[in-house]
């Protein structure tokens, strides 16, 4: 099967792009891994009539769907390589073979970096939470928390407040007296020691353990995690990534294309901030674009 374009990531992203160039009769693959970055959370929120399905659910029927085009392959492949060529781009999988298509999407997704405390990421993605759009409004009106990273999460916890009394905490990191001025404002309680564990049955957080034995109650911490790309491929590719507090993110226009021509990237890796929404959204620009690249040049 000769291949119009090869879409690295079967994920939310990916699956969009995919299902419009099917739509478009174009010859697609998809390499998927199997592994998107909200794996471990039970429900997706906010998603436009799928609110509180599972993501993998979700992701399954879409797949499923997707069968309906009969120009749309989907591989579970991992990429391990890619080159661009005179007429396109080549990919080499770790399976051992090489595959070539005259356009590229990278829609691979972040991995995330968690803290090393105990109990922390044993409850990622169901008590220890990053967006709150998502994941907010299940625990509204109770005692939430934020753990610090970096300045940014000065603006997560004062964002949090919106849904419960909220606790920032420091993790032995100081802050600045206007920082402090703003976060009172918002009425963020302050807990300035390290923070020694989670604790709670199974999934669930009931409070948080600082050192010298002192527990606070709090059912869901919000983080913002340090996010780096899945996949070597867009380094290898020479596509312009502009480093943020949050990770990388690499560089596109508004169809998606990145400064490499021809290649394309969208979802998580391609914007912030992040969402189920937004990647579906982008993945249909990326999708779009393609085909237009393909019957224009």
């Amino acid at each position: 099967m000769k291949h119009d374009t090869i879409i690295v990531g079967g994920g939310f992203a990916g699956l969009a792009a995919a299902t419009y160039l099917g739509r478009a009769r174009r010859r697609v693959l998809v390499l998927d891994t199997g592994r998107p970055r909200n794996r471990f959370s039970v429900a997706s929120h906010g998603f436009l009539g799928q609110d509180g399905r599972g993501p993998m659910d979700i992701l399954g029927d879409a797949r499923n769907q997707l069968g309906s085009y009969p120009t749309v392959e989907i591989a579970h492949d991992e990429a391990v390589a890619a080159q661009r060529l005179d007429a396109g781009f080549k990919v080499d999988l770790a399976n051992g073979k090489r595959i070539s298509a005259p356009t590229l999407i990278l829609a691979f997704g972040l991995q995330d970096t968690l803290p090393e405390i105990p109990g922390l990421s044993d409850r990622w993605g169901n008590s220890v939470l990053h967006c709150p759009y998502c994941h907010g409004f299940e625990f509204s009106d109770r005692q939430l928390g934020v753990l610090y990273r970096t300045e940014m999460s000065i603006h997560q916890a004062q964002l949090i407040t919106e849904w419960g009394p909220t606790t920032l905490f420091l993790n032995g990191h100081t802050l600045a007296k206007e920082h402090l001025d703003a976060l009172n404002q918002r009425h963020v309680r302050i807990e300035a020691d390290i923070v020694a564990a989670l604790n709670g049955s199974g999934t669930d957080l009931s409070s948080i353990a600082l050192d010298g034995g002192r527990e606070v109650a709090i059912e869901a911490l919000y983080i913002a995690p340090q996010s780096s790309l899945s996949s070597p491929l867009a380094n290898q590719l020479g596509a312009n990534i502009t480093e943020t507090v949050m990770g990388p993110v690499i560089d596109t226009d508004d169809t998606k294309m990145t400064s490499v021509p021809g290649l394309f990237a969208a979802g998580d890796i391609a914007r912030a901030p992040h969402s189920v929404s937004w990647a579906v959204g982008d993945g249909v620009t990326a999708g779009t674009a393609v085909h237009r690249a393909l019957v224009f040049g």
